[in-house]
C-alpha cells in the first residue's frame, strides 16, 4: 500500500513542467491549484507553492493546512526533528524567504540533500513545477505525513 508521501509525490510529478503563463492571462492549470482547494484566485502571479502542495494533498486524499502561507505547513502533521529523524522522500520542507523572521516562505516535497542544499519538488519554483535546490541553512522545518 502506498504511503501518503508516495501518493503526493506521484501527483506532484504528474504536474512537472506546468508553468505560469507569460504576459497577460494566467495558466488555468496553476489557477486550478487555488480553485480546487477553496481559494478564489485568478492570477498565477500570486505565490502558489502552498496552493500546489494543498492540491497535491487533496488529490492524494490527505489533509492539508487551508492556507496560502507556506509557513503554515509548519503546523501540519508530524515534525521531523533532531539527528535521529532525517527527512525522507516526500516530506514537506518549509524554508524562510528574505528574512528568517519574515512572514514569507516557500514549501516543497523533499527529494534529497547533499548537506549544503536540499532538492525539492514543488510549485512556483522559478514560476513552474520542478525540482529545485535551496540552501539547507534556510530550512525552518520539515513535516511528515502520518495519514
Amino acid at each position: 500500500m502506498e504511503t501518503a508521501a508516495e501518493r503526493m509525490l506521484k501527483v506532484a510529478l504528474s504536474q512537472y513542467g506546468i508553468k505560469e503563463k507569460e504576459g497577460h492571462g494566467s495558466n488555468p492549470d496553476v489557477i486550478k491549484y487555488f480553485k480546487e482547494t477553496g481559494f478564489d484566485v485568478c492570477d498565477d502571479e500570486i505565490g502558489w507553492c502552498s496552493a500546489f502542495l494543498m492540491w497535491c494533498a487533496k488529490i492524494s486524499g490527505v489533509s492539508y493546512p487551508r492556507s496560502l502561507m507556506a509557513r503554515d505547513w509548519l503546523k501540519w502533521e508530524l515534525p521531523v526533528l533532531g539527528p535521529s529523524m532525517k527527512p525522507q522522500l516526500g516530506d514537506i520542507v518549509v524554508y524562510w524567504r528574505d528574512d528568517i523572521y519574515s512572514w514569507k516562505g516557500h514549501c516543497n516535497l523533499y527529494i534529497r540533500s547533499n548537506g549544503t542544499n536540499v532538492y525539492g519538488l514543488g510549485g512556483n519554483q522559478s514560476n513552474e513545477v520542478n525540482i529545485s535546490y535551496y540552501p539547507s541553512s534556510k530550512i525552518l522545518g520539515v513535516r511528515r505525513c502520518i495519514q
